[in-house]
């Protein structure tokens, strides 16, 4: 480097900042601060409970990550919209668990379903309707493209389900605007899902008003029961459904998102094409052909989602029944690894220690136990609101999966998570003493 690169004279001279007023003033995702954050206090050597980044903790599939081995010659750059194989794998796989009828060119293939949704946000000409509480990304990939958000406020009364006649009086605002609405369930970070008689009322209002709907079913396999239901059996024409790898089976940094489109919904699917195209090029070519068994399912893996289901259930149960005992509202889980308790009840007591908001009350819980939440207002809640997303995914999933085989059937008991989940059991027990001022 010349040695004059440093030289103090020229430091007035570089580049002033100019940044794209959507971008300035944004940070980076509340799920990455409060995992990185969480690291920094581990490796000063406190114990830390990580309930704030809502990553699977299982591994992935056998049988899947074989066939990554098995593909990790595969070096072409594949098709934009996706390996033609993995495209018939997903959309098999959505006829066969939804009766959705789909076929390969209904499908497109991206680097994790984050990235989809934001090029679709970004050819979509039209607000975004987010109900409250959300998923952390979706209305900054709106503002970031300078797209209008308009949220539509659910009540813990609804268990945060968004209702036929909240949608009903938005729309009829202005019939005629083109919307996207993003329907995420089972809901991060809420942890509920929604009947198959409330899909239909919502579908019956996008239908009138002509919604484009964003299904994000990312944690379809996760419901507790195994009973999830795709809004696009009430509203085909108009629902994208978007999946993925990250949640079900274990592989969030492999990075591969799905999208189906309804036929009706083509000039969408070819529009994202051409940005991804100019972007990101294609998805990893072994990653994809990895993905196709994991589309594919069969006996193995369908015994790896019961084991997780089972598990993730009798956890979801175990630390909502704490925090119902400690006195916060929060509803009960049926899908998912997500609680979105509301200290509310117990404002009095916590204001008297000098915590009036949510991101005051996860700071004091991370610093005076070590449990790691995410305050309520990173999912579009007012920050005055006390309510936190817990993500109760800090165990060992191979270890667990490998002894929850070994149970008897049906509900896993106490003990055994205790035995098997003990940062779980323990950091619940932390924020149940705190609450209580002990």
């Amino acid at each position: 480097m010349p040695q004059y690169a440093n030289h103090p004279g020229r430091r007035n001279h570089a580049p002033e900042i100019h940044l794209n007023l959507n971008v300035r003033g944004l940070g980076q995702s509340a799920t990455l601060v409060i995992n990185e954050r969480s690291a920094a206090l581990a490796a000063q050597g406190r114990h830390v409970y990580r309930f704030g980044l809502g990553q699977s903790p299982f591994p992935v599939p056998g049988p899947v990550e074989a066939e990554l081995k098995a593909n990790a010659h595969q070096k072409d750059y594949l098709p934009v919209e996706g390996l033609r194989n993995l495209r018939e794998a997903v959309a098999e796989y959505h006829r066969r668990s939804q009766g959705v009828e789909l076929s390969a060119e209904d499908v497109l293939i991206g680097p994790g379903s984050k990235e989809l949704m934001f090029i679709l946000q970004l050819v979509y000409y039209g607000d975004l309707v987010i109900p409250t509480p959300s998923w952390v990304s979706y209305a900054p990939q709106a503002h970031i493209i300078g797209r209008q958000i308009r949220w539509v406020q659910t009540r813990y009364e609804n268990d945060w389900r968004l209702l036929p006649e909240e949608l009903e009086k938005l729309c009829a605002e202005d019939p005629s605007r083109p919307r996207i609405l993003i329907l995420n369930y089972p809901n991060n970070p809420t942890g509920e899902s929604y009947t198959a008689d409330e899909l239909r009322g919502l579908a019956r209002v996008a239908r009138k008003y002509r919604v484009v709907l964003l299904s994000d079913e990312i944690y379809s396999e996760l419901h507790h029961r195994g009973q999830h239901v795709s809004v696009a059996r009430f509203y085909p024409e108009g629902t994208i459904i978007s999946s993925g790898l990250s949640k079900w089976c274990g592989a969030g940094g492999w990075r591969l998102g799905t999208f189906a489109f309804p036929r009706g919904l083509h000039w969408l699917l070819e529009a994202m094409a051409v940005v991804a195209s100019e972007t990101y090029t294609s998805t990893s070519s072994p990653i994809q052909y990895a993905a196709v068994r994991a589309f594919q399912g069969g006996l193995e893996i369908e015994q790896y989602l019961q084991q997780s289901r089972r598990v993730l259930q009798a956890l979801g149960r175990y630390c909502w029944r704490r925090l119902d005992q400690a006195g916060l509202s929060t509803p009960r889980p049926v899908g998912g690894f997500y609680l979105f308790p509301d200290f509310s009840p117990q404002r009095e007591r916590l204001v008297a220690r000098g915590i009036h908001t949510a991101p005051a009350l996860c700071n004091r819980l991370l610093q005076e136990t070590g449990v790691a939440l995410l305050p309520g207002s990173a999912f579009g809640r007012p920050e005055a609101e006390l309510s936190a997303r817990l993500a109760y995914v800090d165990f060992d999933g191979a270890r667990v999966l490998t002894a929850a085989s070994a149970e008897p059937a049906g509900k896993l008991s106490e003990e055994f998570l205790e035995h098997c989940c003990p940062n779980v059991v323990a950091g619940m027990e932390r924020i149940v003493d705190w609450v209580q001022g002990a």
